[in-house]
Order: structure tokens, then C-alpha cells, then sequence
């Protein structure tokens, strides 16, 4: 998308009441795909991170939305860079299984999803204080005994540096035109006992489930253990998984009301990450002083 593309998407959020422009890309595309590299180059950018940093501060500067950036692995200058114009990054961990990297499983020949490296970013983000997002991803060949594996070197991370905000527990979608588009989905039920374990595992740690991937049960997730439903927007799909629709705002408020919970609106960063954010001078923490409430959550509209 031009600069002007992308700002005419966040400007619309934002006259929907968002909060949050979030921005999700692959592993340097531009170094497997021909058409990624004249794009970048059509638009004047070097990377895809250069691209990416200069529509966060695009965002940041004309709109009031908080930009949260998800662009595969980092090292530990662009993490810097970025959380200069993005007050969260993200980066999926997915699972600490270097076996399903073997032919015939699901991260063959993908050396970015090599545990090793999404540790280290994950680390590096630590070291700089990044109110960072991760999370697991279910159904891809792993075992249980993995998926604790996954949980608990989330943890370990968690409790060293204490910057891992939010664990998203997804479960993965067979799609057309995908090398596991044959392979079997997991289980409502499955879904249902890892959040569960997640929440032994983490403990108090902020769990989310993106509810768009349960169908019309997705509320039995908060008896599971989630406290958070993650990115639902009003405008935009969900351009990883854009056959699942998100459930509609109301929809979603009456389900989390009938599950004995509120649904409040938050911003990207999660409110005991906010003091530390908004003590540093620039356009960031004005931004976040406008849009956070008393309680760190979302303003209410007046």
C-alpha cells in the first residue's frame, strides 16, 4: 500500500473509534518475491522494515491511532528503531519444536521460523524494555509435550525481563493454496485445554484467543482461562485468516456480558506498561496520555 493508502485505512479507523493501526508482515518478503522488491522500490523505500517504520510515524504523526508493528524477526537496532514510533512490536514464537523444521512438516524450508531465532528476538526485546506480544500457534504437527515446552519458555522469558504483555493462543486454519491445506484443524476442545494450560503455565500473564477462529463457541474460551480477545477491528479483516469474519463489536460485548465480564476497550499497550512509555518526551507518549483512560484502558467516549 502508497503512504496515501495507508493513511486513508488508518483515518477511517480512527472515525470508527479505533485505537490501534496494526501493521502485519511477513519475513522480509522482498528477498523471495521480485514483485516485493519493485514495490519497495516504486515507493522509495530500501526494506520492508524502512517501509514499515515510515508508515508507523506516518500513522503516529497524522492520525490519533497507536500503531503496533508485527514484522517477523528483528534484531535488536530495528526493535530500537521501531519502538520509536510503535509502542508495542510482536513477534509469534509458535512453537520451540525445531522437529517440525524436518521435510514434510510445517516449517520445512522456512529457516525464520527456527526457534533458536524467535527466541532471540524475543530476548533482545526484553533487554530493551519492549512491551512486546507472542504466542503459540496449535495444530501444526506438534505434540502436548511441545506446546508446554512453548509455554514455559515463555514464561522463563517473562520472568527475566517482564515485557512479554500478551500470549496469544491461535489455532491454526487450513486454507486453499497452503502446503497443509489437507491437514486436520484442532479441535474446539483441544483449544479449550491449551488456553487452560496456558494459564497454569503463565499464571497471571494476559492470555488471548483471537475469537474469530472458534466460530460461534468462542465464548467457552473465557472459562478456559482468557482475559483478553486481542485485535477486533470494525473496519479491516483478518488478512491472515480472511474467510474467518470477526464477530460484530455488539455480538462480542453480549458473549464476554454473558460470560459475568465487561468488554472494555484497550490500546496496544497494556496499562501497567503504560507509566514507563509515557515518561518518555516525543509525540508517543502524547499520543498514549490522549487516549489512555485513569484505569490505562481506552478512553471512554464521551
Amino acid at each position: 500500500m502508497s503512504p496515501d493508502e495507508v493513511l486513508a485505512v488508518a483515518r477511517a479507523g480512527e472515525r470508527m473509534g479505533c485505537t490501534e493501526a496494526l501493521f502485519s508482515l511477513g519475513d522480509k518478503p522482498e528477498l523471495l518475491f521480485p514483485e516485493m522488491r519493485a514495490a519497495l522500490r516504486r515507493l522509495g523505500f530500501r526494506s520492508t522494515l524502512h517501509y514499515l517504520e515510515a508508515m508507523c510515524e506516518l500513522v503516529l504523526r497524522e492520525t490519533t491511532l497507536l500503531p503496533h508493528a508485527n514484522p517477523g524477526l528483528m534484531s535488536a537496532a530495528w526493535q530500537q528503531r521501531l519502538a520509536a514510533v510503535s509502542p508495542s512490536l510482536g513477534l509469534m514464537l509458535e512453537t520451540v519444536s525445531d522437529r517440525l523444521l524436518a521435510p514434510g512438516a510445517a516449517h520445512h524450508r522456512a529457516p525464520d521460523k527456527l526457534p533458536a531465532r524467535r527466541l532471540r528476538v524475543l530476548e533482545d526485546a526484553g533487554k530493551l524494555a519492549i512491551p512486546f506480544t507472542t504466542g503459540l500457534l496449535i495444530g501444526i504437527g506438534e505434540s502436548p509435550a511441545e506446546r508446554v515446552r512453548t509455554l514455559f519458555a515463555i514464561r522463563h522469558l517473562h520472568a527475566r525481563y517482564g515485557h512479554l504483555q500478551e500470549v496469544i493462543v491461535q489455532n491454526f486454519r487450513r486454507k486453499p493454496g497452503i502446503p497443509m491445506r489437507n491437514a486436520p484443524e484442532p479441535s474446539h476442545g483441544d483449544m479449550l485445554r491449551t488456553v487452560a494450560v496456558a494459564r497454569l503455565v503463565l499464571h497471571d500473564m494476559n492470555i488471548q484467543a483471537p475469537p474469530n477462529l472458534s466460530a460461534s463457541n468462542y465464548s467457552e474460551l473465557i472459562g478456559a482461562g482468557i482475559n483478553d480477545w486481542g485485535g477486533v477491528s470494525p473496519l479491516t479483516p483478518d488478512f491472515i485468516n480472511p474467510e474467518a469474519p470477526w464477530p460484530h463489536l455488539r455480538e462480542l460485548g453480549a458473549a464476554t456480558a454473558a460470560q459475568g465480564y465487561t468488554l472494555r476497550q484497550r490500546l496496544p499497550v497494556y496499562p501497567e506498561y503504560l507509566p514507563a512509555l509515557m515518561a518518555k518526551p516525543g509525540l508517543l507518549s502524547h499520543r498514549l496520555a490522549a487516549l489512555a483512560g485513569g484505569d490505562g484502558l481506552a478512553r471512554r467516549a464521551a
